[in-house]
């Protein structure tokens, strides 16, 4: 059997001295950064303030938008999200399912309403499709609706983006990115069928 001995002191100081000299530094939040602005960042954010014209815009017009608003199939908090077009190749997804596609933008809809969070879905939705970015994070939670015995806007996101044209997968992010509390949404390449 391989006992390991307690560090010393000096070794101790010696590893504290060598990570100082590397410049790291201790972690001041455990949380991701999900690209959604403070509001103090917003109020001068010009795509913030597009999105939310456009979604303001979207509800005003009589249609509702790609998504629907009917009924959706309940989820738990703890379900794991996976939805996948047929013909994705087998590594893609697999990399998307361990996070090893870096997100290149975040949308956060906690505090959203259901009408709310599917207009900022869209806008968000379009806004990265037109940008080129191929991976992007959704932090929808996993609270109780206040009407409801299930996670509304989780079990609306599932169903939402399953009938978004541009989405090829998505499945719930690993924990470090929010677990079974956001999805990871790899988009389809501008310019592609």
């Amino acid at each position: 059997m391989n006992h390991r001995l307690p560090p010393s002191d000096d070794d101790i100081h010696a590893f504290r001295q060598a990570i100082k000299e590397a410049g790291v530094r201790r972690i001041k939040t455990n949380r991701a950064d999900t690209g959604k602005p403070t509001r103090r960042d917003a109020l001068g954010d010009e795509s913030v303030a597009a999105r939310r014209a456009s979604a303001v815009s979207a509800s005003e017009s009589e249609s509702t938008g790609r998504t629907s608003d009917g009924r959706v199939e309940p989820v738990l908090p703890s379900d794991y999200l996976d939805f996948a077009l047929p013909d994705l190749p087998w590594r893609t997804r697999s990399q998307l399912k361990r996070g090893q596609m870096a997100w290149e933008a975040g949308l956060d809809l906690h505090g959203y309403r259901l009408e709310e969070a599917r207009q900022q879905l869209e806008s968000f939705l379009n806004d990265a499709q037109s940008s080129g970015q191929r991976c992007v994070l959704v932090v929808h939670g996993k609270a109780w609706g206040a009407t409801a015995d299930y996670p509304v806007i989780k079990s609306h996101v599932n169903a939402w983006l399953r009938e978004w044209p541009n989405v090829l997968a998505f499945c719930s992010a690993t924990d470090a990115d929010g677990g079974t509390g956001a999805v990871y949404i790899l988009l389809r390449k501008r310019g592609r069928l």
